[in-house]
């Protein structure tokens, strides 16, 4: 087995989904600009894209997507493609560990596919300087052989346009970023509302009958994230099903519950988080590293998946000494103490 072959099998054997789960989330994944809710600003940018190129009869500039997990970035992706009628070819920048991989990738594309790329942040070096002429004048450079031997091939690539995911915008480089002259979109967390919306609609598709203030609840808790509504809505209808009832508000609560979810969205990570920057470090300030292996997270999961949630909520704040916690923190978790001042 090949190490990309391995890579790909591990995040297999990672992935909790089974494979009905992931054909279900497929399913509930808007197909029409209509359907999808939200990031009002994004949407009109890549309309405007798609059809000024579709008028000069071109493949729309690159575009660039970044944002916390879950705002739907790959599901953008998709409307792209769709709104094109072109194929869109998805693949991941850790994938991507060869020079050959991404020229296997390139060369196999029709004129006018979409080429996403998720974690687009995670490409080496070497891949980014095979994409840029790749990305500016549609060709490939590909040397073959060593020494003074080696010899450059050119190879001609059909026009394309490549959607990069990202979840931390600071890790691409400013040459691989100053090339998709499309636009680089950021999108936001969504309101309560929104995610009501989406949660009408998936419940819809689901043939679940939920009750407007289960919806409502699990919005509260939603962490203002699709994805995550989505995967509340699914848990409480399990619940609900076993109890032979509706999914009402009490239904709602009671998966909530279960899965620890609390009235303010945060999960047992989240408070796990901030009861050990409170406990161990008095409120902070403390450096990333050091709150990770307080808390036992892994540093990178921390910035991209907790904080964000926390910080736009109030709960965490990030100075240039390290992360504090505020006193909603401390109200929601029922410790007030003390918390330091910085000066």
């Amino acid at each position: 087995m090949s190490s990309t072959q391995s890579k790909r099998a591990h995040s297999e054997e990672e992935e909790p989904k089974e494979a009905g789960e992931r054909v279900l989330d497929q399913t509930l994944r808007p197909e029409a600009w209509e359907e999808y809710v939200g990031q009002e600003n994004v949407k009109e940018n890549l309309r405007v894209l798609i059809a000024a190129a579709r008028e000069r009869n071109h493949a729309p500039e690159h575009t660039l997507l970044y944002g916390p997990p879950g705002l739907g970035k790959t599901t953008l992706a998709h409307l792209v493609a769709k709104e094109l009628g072109a194929n869109m070819r998805a693949t991941a920048g850790p994938v991507i560990e060869r020079v050959g991989d991404l020229a296997a990738i390139l060369t196999n594309l029709e004129p006018g596919d979409v080429l996403f790329i998720d974690e687009i942040h995670r490409l080496n070096k070497t891949i980014e300087e095979v994409l840029y002429p790749a990305m500016e004048a549609g060709k490939l450079d590909i040397i073959i052989g060593k020494g003074p031997s080696a010899r450059t091939i050119e190879l001609a690539l059909p026009s394309f346009t490549l959607v990069g995911a990202t979840t931390r915008i600071g890790l691409i480089s400013a040459p691989l970023r100053s090339r998709f002259s499309g636009g680089v979109f950021q999108l936001d967390f969504y309101s309560e509302k929104e995610i009501e919306r989406i949660l009408a609609r998936s419940a819809k598709i689901l043939g679940i009958e939920a009750d407007a203030d289960a919806l409502q609840e699990i919005a509260k808790r939603s962490r203002k994230t699709p994805r995550t509504a989505n995967y509340l809505l699914k848990r409480s209808r399990d619940v609900a099903q076993l109890d032979r009832t509706g999914l009402s508000k009490v239904a709602a609560e009671k998966a909530l519950a279960m899965i620890g979810i609390d009235t303010a969205g945060l999960t047992p990570s989240d408070r796990r988080i901030l009861e050990a920057l409170i406990t161990k470090f008095a409120g902070g300030p403390v450096g990333v590293k050091t709150l990770a292996a307080a808390a036992a997270e892994d540093e990178q999961t921390i910035e991209d998946v907790y904080e964000p949630y926390l910080m736009q909520e109030g709960f965490l704040e990030r100075t240039p000494r390290g992360r504090i916690v505020t006193l909603r923190a401390r109200e929601h978790l029922g410790k007030r103490g003390v918390q330091k001042k910085l000066i």
